[in-house]
């Protein structure tokens, strides 16, 4: 993506800078007549979250994605679309290509690895950037203008499994969770969708607890930022308890077709007989597994005091993975409060420890606090109202942006965020609704033509 960057500027003849993070900044000269206006910074990320259903056979590393017109939205088959941030990438590159378009000097920042830790904001050179004005391209809402975001951390529980041969008389079976929405981690955490972590994990520990239940296996979700859509486990039970699984499993399912009613329609869990394994976990080790899991806090810890409808705190339960011989189980937290994003990661970390996990938190990133008053913002609003006819919402978001980081290393920088309808970003199920790219677009080059 950056060979491709760097060439496009090439052919443009646009002065191209690659830090050493690997961050791309293009320069643009003012249109006639504009030389004197602001410089203004357009920013979006490169990377994409790869996510695919379990029947999927798409390799991200070297299939491309399978568009699908889906009445008035764009999707992609099976997989994430990469709408997030793509849209907001075309666009930048849409403007430098333009020879019509009136604004004034223009610097187009493509970062790296957003997705996976904010990297490239992170390592940003403190003096690649002369602009006063920065425009985020990646917000996922049309009629809404951000000026705000949530910090973020991740926490991490690394535990070493202990085994034991398995008891011979004993059934042994797969059990998994499927279909369920998955999605955002900040975005969509007010929802209340299902976690598949936490909906196999309840099973199984009803299961210990009823029916003597031995785990083998546990595994489920897969990226930091994204609700777990799927999990699955091999486990047995005493041979006498065989068909008492299924019954349980009935009666799990009948609550939470009660729980989660409409909001997940398509969650499955299949249970099917297995080889019996030759190893299971201890018991002392599946207990504390299990009940930590169990225990783990997920979704909304918080809502805001100050912005009505804002998530002020969360946390996810976003994987559990068997790496060699460990089981790491990854989780994040997020807060537009910093005192608060550490207490609930704190939380979690001592839920770990009592469990018997090591323990380790990523470096995390700071919010980026709401400043209503700001220049670029009333600009923005001004724009959308004469387009539209109609106010904007002017919104902070509980998912994290890169611009909190940017203030840190650019703290003049005036700041706000924008983009078209995009639904069930980090799942398969994303989409960009096609009727609010041009409103997009139409939005983002009046705020360039406003700007002076």
């Amino acid at each position: 993506m950056a060979a491709y960057i760097l060439q496009f500027a090439k052919e443009f003849s646009l002065e191209a800078i690659q830090d050493k993070t690997g961050n791309i900044l293009i320069r643009k000269e003012a249109t006639k007549g504009r030389e004197t206006v602001p410089t203004v910074i357009l920013q979006s990320h490169m990377d994409m979250v790869c996510e695919k259903n379990s029947s999927s056979n798409h390799n991200f590393m070297t299939d491309p994605i399978e568009t699908v017109i889906d009445g008035g939205w764009v999707k992609a088959k099976e997989t994430t679309l990469g709408a997030d941030d793509g849209i907001g990438m075309a666009a930048q590159l849409a403007i430098l290509a333009s020879q019509n378009l009136e604004h004034g000097p223009l610097e187009a920042l493509f970062t790296v690895d957003e997705e996976t830790g904010l990297t490239g904001a992170f390592g940003l050179d403190e003096d690649l950037l002369t602009g006063s004005i920065l425009i985020n391209l990646d917000s996922e809402d049309d009629g809404e203008i951000f000026i705000g975001c949530a910090g973020g951390i991740d926490t991490i529980g690394t535990y070493t499994p202990q085994y034991e041969t398995t008891p011979s008389a004993s059934f042994a079976f797969k059990i998994s969770v499927s279909g369920l929405t998955g999605g955002h981690s900040g975005d969509d955490i007010i929802k209340g969708l299902g976690n598949a972590n936490k909906i196999l994990v309840r099973y199984l520990w009803n299961a210990q607890e009823e029916l003597g239940l031995r785990v083998a296996s546990l595994q489920g979700g897969n990226l930091r930022n994204a609700i777990a859509r799927e999990a699955e486990a091999y486990a047995i039970v005493p041979t006498k308890n065989k068909e008492e699984v299924r019954v349980l499993l009935n009666c799990y399912l009948a609550d939470l077709e009660e729980e989660l009613g409409d909001l997940e329609p398509n969650l499955k869990i299949h249970l099917q007989s297995a080889e019996i394994p030759k190893e299971i976990f201890t018991i002392s080790f599946q207990h504390k597994l299990l009940h930590a899991l169990y225990a783990m806090p997920h979704g909304v810890m918080a809502m805001s005091q100050t912005i009505p409808g804002l998530v002020e705190t969360s946390t996810n339960l976003a994987s559990v993975k068997i790496n060699e011989n460990q089981i790491i189980v990854a989780t994040s937290q997020r807060s537009s409060i910093e005192t608060k994003k550490i207490d609930i990661a704190n939380q979690v970390a001592s839920l770990f420890r009592l469990s018997g996990a090591n323990v380790n938190h990523t470096d995390g990133y700071p919010g980026w606090t709401p400043n209503p008053k700001s220049k670029i913002v009333t600009i923005a609003a001004k724009a959308y109202q004469s387009l539209l006819n109609e106010k904007p919402e002017i919104k902070a978001i509980h998912a994290g942006l890169e611009c909190g980081l940017f203030l840190k290393k650019y703290p003049n920088l005036d700041m706000v965020s924008i983009g078209p309808t995009i639904k069930g970003a980090h799942s398969p199920n994303e989409r960009l609704k096609i009727s609010t790219v041009e409103k997009f677009w139409n939005h983002l080059i009046l705020i360039l033509k406003m700007i002076s």
